[in-house]
């Protein structure tokens, strides 16, 4: 579905995307993890032809970007990670517009807009202009947008950024209903749990380099099934073990408090990078 080569992108001397390669299979539900100012949301933007690329190439169903931009671009919807919807519209009128801009006739506009709405659990809330809206309401709105004109891939820019606990389980279970429609899905993420619960495979990248790439149980095996965590001399460390028995015992031997749990994909990515994946 989505054959990325060599993806690169640079500011000047900034390089914020470095020669990325990745195949993405039709109906994968795939994510880009990472720390903020890794390069996902440039790679994003990139696939999407918000921003022009420095050089690689982007390939969506076969079909290169170079040389069929505007059908390639009528193959994606776009979650971006600020909200650009209409704010003085209703949810209807925004999906209302959408459909007109992607030439969509009127029968099969009304159609899939009720679909959408039903899809998201907005029906009943249609009718109200949106600057109304909670921000888990406008994420979901959001989706439901890009999802207006049927495309082949859908890209998340850090979807639930910015919502609290509940708002963001809700959302994962919207995004696990995609899941089941086999939508092929691009999501970028730096909450751990996200990439865990949704992710059919996970691309582990910083500094605009992918350092790592596997499904989140392979990736966690990599570094080994339980962490210990303890903190020594000013700062939190972690060991990693294959099993609880011997992680207790390297844990008996500490004076300090320390914790024993499952290890999970943070880990990974300390061991691999030495930093942590946060906001």
């Amino acid at each position: 579905m989505l054959n990325i080569k060599n993806l690169t992108k640079k500011y000047g001397d900034l390089t914020a995307v470095n020669e990325l390669n990745l195949e993405i299979s039709k109906g994968e539900f795939f994510g880009l993890l990472g720390p903020n100012g890794a390069g996902k949301s440039t790679t994003i933007r990139m696939i999407s032809t918000l921003t022009p690329k420095t050089s690689g190439e982007i390939v969506i169903n076969n079909k290169s970007m170079d040389r069929n931009l505007q059908e390639v671009k009528m193959k994606i919807g776009v979650v971006p990670q600020g909200n650009n919807l209409e704010v003085e519209m209703t949810a209807w009128e925004n999906l209302e517009l959408h459909g007109r801009l992607y030439k969509m006739p009127k029968d099969i506009r009304s159609k899939r807009i009720q679909e959408l709405l039903e899809f998201t659990e907005l029906t009943d809330r249609k009718d109200e202009i949106v600057k109304g809206y909670s921000g888990g309401m406008k994420r979901k709105l959001m989706i439901a947008r890009a999802l207006m004109h049927n495309p082949d891939l859908l890209l998340l820019d850090e979807p639930t950024v910015g919502l609290d606990a509940t708002a963001r389980r809700k959302m994962w279970d919207l995004l696990k209903r995609l899941k089941d429609k086999g939508l092929t899905v691009l999501l970028t993420t730096h909450y751990i749990e996200e990439a865990e619960v949704l992710c059919d495979r996970v691309g582990l990248i910083y500094g605009g380099t992918l350092i790592e790439l596997d499904s989140p149980k392979k990736l966690i095996a990599k570094v080994g099934k339980y962490t210990v965590e303890y903190f020594e001399n000013g700062e939190t460390k972690e060991e990693f073990f294959e099993t609880r028995e011997e992680a207790s015992a390297f844990a008996s031997k500490l004076e300090e408090s320390v914790n024993i749990r499952p290890a999970n994909l943070e880990d990974v990515f300390i061991k691999l990078t030495n930093r942590r994946v946060e906001a």
